[in-house]
């Protein structure tokens, strides 16, 4: 396995509300994870750093995480760990509320994958030459494309289209969705939603494809989101199979 990550903050935004990290186990298991961070005064920012040092850290000193079940209450377990974190700060600095974050992990072990979400960042799988995404945006515009009041169409140029009903550190409480799946993908991909408002699953793919480098790959994921007008941060963690791994 070979995999890296990055985070850029835009052509737009002058600060960089986006965290992301690759780590790995005392097992050698690999936990991969974006946060991108919402409120004023550089709050987002504080979110979406709790989110990500937290969960490293965490799964950083696990001998194992276990089985299947054990992966999937951990993950329940330490999101509401973050969500807490995150709702003490607010309480402790009152400038800052409103702030959260959103949270997309994939949890990869030689028995199992896991995907996990709250919010509109993303998880997709590469497999035979194509994407899919794994995960599902807790957003408004996603709700009601589910309930057929708008198409998928429609929903790409809504002016809500970045509502979210879920995020950590928004309430007391947060579950978060969990998806399992087989481990024989090519590749995971994680990002923000600074990089699927700009690129459709296809040109994603396209780049992923590419003979050249997994840093490359990367990098010129965020040089097109960037080159379409970089109008969010953008953050990419991806992960190839077959090939040896290597630290950020």
């Amino acid at each position: 396995m070979k995999y890296y990550y990055l985070t850029d903050p835009g052509k737009i935004r002058d600060h960089n509300e986006d965290n992301v990290t690759i780590v790995k186990n005392q097992a050698g298991e690999i936990l991969m994870a974006v946060a991108d961070g919402m409120g004023g005064h550089l709050c987002g920012e504080v979110a979406s750093s709790i989110a990500i040092t937290h969960v490293a850290e965490r799964f950083i000193k696990l001998s194992s995480i276990g089985n299947k079940t054990d992966a999937i209450n951990w993950l329940q377990e330490i999101t509401s760990e973050i969500n807490a974190l995150i709702y003490k700060y607010t309480e402790e600095h009152p400038e800052s509320l409103g702030m959260g974050t959103t949270f997309v992990c994939a949890v990869l072990t030689k028995d199992f994958l896991l995907y996990g979400n709250i919010g509109d960042s993303s998880g997709f799988a590469i497999k035979n030459d194509k994407i899919q995404k794994m995960t599902v945006d807790h957003t408004l515009v996603n709700l009601l494309v589910k309930s057929g009041e708008l198409t998928e169409e429609e929903a790409k140029e809504h002016p809500k289209k970045n509502v979210l009903l879920k995020a950590l550190g928004a309430t007391t409480t947060v579950d978060m969705d969990i998806f399992v799946v087989e481990t024989d993908v090519d590749g995971i991909l994680l990002c923000s939603d600074g990089v699927t408002n700009m690129l459709d699953n296809e040109q994603i793919l396209k780049v992923l494809k590419e003979d050249i480098t997994i840093e490359q790959k990367v990098q010129k994921i965020i040089n097109k989101c960037n080159n379409r007008g970089g109008t969010d941060n953008v953050s990419v963690a991806y992960l190839e199979k077959g090939v040896e791994t290597n630290d950020n």
